[in-house]
C-alpha cells in the first residue's frame, strides 16, 4: 500500500524546506504525483531517500548497523503514518456524528417550534370562546335580572300570590 503525503505535510515530516524537497523530486529521487492541483509524494520511498546513507568505503558493521537504522526509521513512519490515518478517520467520524446530531437537535427544534405556534392558535381560540362565553353569561345576568325585576313590580304590585295557588302547587309537586 503505498501512502501519499501533501508537499507540505511532507515537509514538516522530514523537517526539510520545500525548495529541497522539490530539487528532489526534479532529480527522481522522489516518487511524487500531482492531483488536483496539489503534490503529493510517496511517503515510504521519500523517507528512505531524505535519510543519509552511508558511503561504499565503510565496513559491512556499519552497513548493517545503517540498514538496521533504516528499517526502524521505516517502521517508525510507518507507525507515525498510520496513527495519522486513524486520527483523522476518527476526526471525520466525529464531525460526521456532530453534524448529525446537530441535524436532530434542529429537527427536534424546529418540530418543538410547530407544537407551540399550535398551542399558541390554539390558546388564542380558546380565549376568544371564554371572551364571548363570559359576554353571553353577562347578557344572560342582565336579562334574568330585568325579568325578575319586572316579576318582582307586578308581584309587588298585587300583593301576595293567593294562598290557594300555593296550596295547588304545593299539591302537584307531591303528587
Amino acid at each position: 500500500m503505498q501512502t501519499y503525503l501533501e508537499l507540505e505535510e511532507f515537509c514538516k515530516l522530514v523537517h526539510l524546506n520545500e525548495d529541497v524537497v522539490r530539487g528532489m523530486m526534479a532529480n527522481g529521487a522522489l516518487n511524487f504525483k500531482e492531483e488536483d492541483g496539489k503534490i503529493y509524494i510517496e511517503a515510504n520511498q521519500g523517507t528512505f531517500s531524505v535519510v543519509p546513507t552511508s558511503s561504499n568505503s565503510q565496513s559491512a558493521m556499519v552497513n548493517s548497523m545503517t540498514l538496521a537504522g533504516e528499517s526502524f526509521v521505516e517502521k517508525t513512519i510507518g507507525t507515525i503514518l498510520n496513527l495519522h490515518e486513524k486520527v483523522l478517520d476518527a476526526k471525520d467520524e466525529t464531525l460526521e456524528a456532530l453534524k448529525n446530531e446537530n441535524k436532530f437537535l434542529k429537527d427536534a427544534l424546529y418540530s418543538m417550534q410547530e407544537l407551540y405556534d399550535e398551542d399558541r392558535k390554539t390558546i388564542d381560540t380558546l380565549n376568544n370562546e371564554l371572551k364571548h362565553a363570559r359576554e353571553e353569561i353577562e347578557f344572560l345576568k342582565r336579562k334574568y335580572k330585568l325579568m325578575w325585576n319586572k316579576t318582582a313590580e307586578i308581584f309587588g304590585a298585587k300583593g301576595e300570590p293567593d294562598l290557594e295557588m300555593k296550596k295547588d302547587q304545593d299539591n302537584t309537586k307531591e303528587g
